[in-house]
């Protein structure tokens, strides 16, 4: 079984779609299946290093379609040699360069070989991109669009690949006509986490200087309107300021009921690290700016930047939880490892596997609203610590269940390549 996968670019800065690719065809290679990358990315560029897969980077487009003629006759030449050829992501030219070398093989011979190609939109049809005020231009274009290219792209094709049910009830929303053949809820999910050590520890505060072992919040994605960084400092900072009117709860300790007063002290507030791409943007440096004007939050919120290999690992590790209050996330590759490293996940609902996190009780779910966010700070601190163990293994039950490369390889083999 050979399997082709057609990307716009895999480089890791520019979210989590190459991530998913390089997850996806590492996880096929296990089962023996033969994995390929095309991309328009420049090959000295390297992203793609001591993978099972062999990568081809065709050189970096310029314009903002993507588009690279090399791409076309690139496929034209290749396509045969594999049984699926598999699209990830829309709204570029790599998705249409795809269904023109289809439609070409067809129009040019008569039949189909029998190679098949799918679409994984990885949350690119979600109503959310249309709805979403400031995207108003953005959403006309995208309209115009699919109605002119990319309905074909995904009508064409032999089905489209979602990561979860909630992803797949969404697509359907914002586009007609919207007729796919099939429609395959493959899942995704993340390789174990490197088994802990202290080397973890040391690179990761040696990246975030002044935290000093503090307990923290981690927040882990790209510093983005969308991801929602704003709320969470908003209401990060409406904790701090007036802890009394949300960090006051009833414990149980040894059959006995206590109180805790956040006014008198009892509650140790755990410090914010916000990792992750984008701090040198307009948006980035604007909370920047709120915060160093803050001697409160000067001190108790930290930005490390983007962060791998030990240094990322050591961010997770040392954690109480993870949070994210994103307005709109298909996955979220973060929050996903963030289980698998046995923390807790304080999400918004609108991230598509929040249904899945909850039903397993691995973390806190909330609106993306202020209100939300605030309630979710204020629900993880007022945890007790037994609690806070237990959803822990929640949260790894619910990797282990939901999220690891075993289930994502047997939903793959079952419901696509064998089917």
């Amino acid at each position: 079984m050979k399997v082709l996968h057609v990307v716009n670019s895999m480089d890791p800065v520019l979210g989590g779609v190459s991530k998913a690719v390089t997850i996806i065809a590492s996880s096929l290679a296990l089962e023996g299946v033969i994995n390929e990358v095309v991309s328009l990315d420049n090959p000295e560029d390297g992203f793609v290093i001591n993978q099972s897969f062999k990568w081809h980077a065709l050189g970096k487009s310029t314009n903002p379609w993507g588009y690279n003629p090399d791409l076309q006759s690139w496929l034209a030449t290749n396509v045969d040699r594999f049984d699926y050829v598999v699209v990830h992501g829309l709204w570029l030219y790599n998705s249409y360069a795809v269904y023109k070398a289809f439609k070409n093989r067809k129009d040019n011979k008569g039949l189909n070989t029998g190679t098949k190609y799918l679409v994984m939109p990885h949350g690119m049809l979600d109503p959310y991109f249309q709805k979403a005020s400031g995207r108003r231009l953005k959403a006309i274009r995208n309209w115009l669009y699919w109605k002119f290219i990319e309905n074909k792209v995904v009508n064409a094709s032999h089905g489209l690949l979602f990561t979860c049910e909630e992803e797949s009830k969404l697509a359907k929303e914002p586009f007609m006509p919207y007729h796919p053949k099939n429609e395959f809820i493959v899942g995704l999910g993340v390789e174990a986490p490197p088994q802990y050590n202290p080397k973890m520890d040391q690179a990761f505060f040696e990246s975030c200087k002044g935290l000093e072992k503090r307990p923290y919040l981690l927040f882990l994605s790209r510093i983005n309107e969308k991801k929602g960084v704003d709320l969470l400092i908003e209401a990060y900072k409406k904790i701090i300021l007036n802890p009394s009117a949300y960090l006051t709860a009833n414990f149980q300790e040894n059959g006995e009921q206590i109180n805790k007063d956040a006014n008198k002290g009892d509650f140790e507030i755990p410090a914010l690290v916000i990792v992750g791409p984008g701090i040198e943007t307009e948006y980035g440096q604007a909370l920047l700016k709120k915060i160093n004007d803050n001697p409160v939050l000067k001190n108790r919120i930290f930005f490390p930047g983007m962060l791998s290999g030990a240094a990322k690992w050591g961010a997770f590790y040392n954690s109480e939880a993870f949070v994210l209050p994103s307005h709109q996330e298909n996955f979220g590759i973060a929050v996903v490892e963030s289980l698998a490293c046995k923390k807790p996940v304080l999400i918004s609902n609108q991230i598509n596997i929040c249904k899945e996190i909850q039903n397993k009780e691995g973390g806190f779910i909330e609106n993306d609203t202020l209100l939300g966010t605030t309630k979710l700070l204020a629900d993880w601190i007022n945890l007790s610590e037994e609690n806070k163990k237990i959803m822990g293994n929640h949260a790894e039950v619910c990797f282990k269940t939901c999220f690891s490369i075993e289930a994502l390889v047997h939903s793959w083999k079952t419901k696509v390549l064998d089917s």
